[in-house]
């Protein structure tokens, strides 16, 4: 009962492709020196077939779980794109 309020009936949204080998690098190297942004994280992960994605940023703290799924865009203290990579 508690659950209705987070209930989705009636709305239908599309499913994110997902790339049933994983995540493939390869298809957004082109996006090496372009700025971050929330959009183009999206776009990203969407091209690359990954099921999730995440910047991380030369202070950030990140856990070292690999997981094949997931896309990384490594960024600068600018935000530009530096290196872009699965796991």
């Amino acid at each position: 009962m508690l659950l209705t309020g987070c209930s989705s009936a009636g709305k239908s949204e599309p499913v994110p492709a997902v790339s049933s080998q994983g995540c493939s690098d390869s298809a957004v190297q082109d996006l090496v020196g372009q700025t971050a942004s929330p959009a183009l994280l999206e776009e990203a992960r969407r091209r690359a077939g990954a099921l999730r994605a995440r910047v991380t940023g030369p202070q950030d703290s990140v856990t070292l779980d690999y997981d094949s799924k997931r896309l990384n865009l490594d960024v600068d203290e600018h935000l530009v794109i530096r290196q872009v990579h699965c796991g």
